[in-house]
């Protein structure tokens, strides 16, 4: 018997757009149904060591990397990173109740992953639009540029050009 579990996934790097529904049902034997705002894919997700996994789908494989930071997801795919806010239905009916998706006040923007800061667009003072690239951070031989939550001005940045940093780092403030 499948087990369907839902879902609702907001990408960071786009803070104006909606919380969709994932709905991922389990057919047993490593086979899953992945439903995104009504399009269903199935595939076969094999575990790995670490926070990672194979991801098949017909002919194609993927490999699939995750960092989980309480509600927020990163997952590596494909050379990029993308970080969601994913929550299940319960937590969504919660929030709907208390909260809105809405970013709003200070935001400092943190390294997604270890890595090298690679390019810093903006300096303190600049204003900024929201989805506006703010710094690349190249991690494992990707470059992966992070953009600004909300529209604003930059009051603060910590990264500079060829600076490593850790997993979590703050690089910038935008208000």
């Amino acid at each position: 018997m499948s087990r369907t579990t839902r879902y609702f996934a907001k990408d960071l790097s786009k803070p104006k757009g909606e919380a969709v529904s994932l709905d991922v049902e389990a057919l047993g034997d490593d086979r899953y149904a992945v439903t995104l705002d009504g399009e269903r894919l199935e595939l076969e997700a094999q575990a790995l060591p670490g926070l990672a996994m194979t991801l098949r789908t017909g002919s194609d494989t993927f490999l699939a990397e995750f960092e989980e930071k309480g509600d927020e997801v990163g997952v590596l795919l494909k050379g990029q990173v993308t970080r969601f806010d994913v929550v299940d239905e319960r937590q969504n009916i919660l929030r709907a109740a208390n909260a809105v998706f809405e970013v709003e006040g200070r935001q400092t923007i943190v390294s997604p992953m270890p890595g090298k800061v690679v390019k810093v667009f903006v300096k303190v003072g600049d204003v900024v639009t929201e989805g506006q690239g703010l710094v690349v951070v190249e991690a494992m031989k990707m470059e992966n540029e992070l953009k600004s939550p909300k529209a604003g001005t930059v009051l603060e940045v910590v990264a500079s050009e060829g600076q490593t940093v850790e997993n979590g780092a703050k690089l910038l403030v935008v208000e």
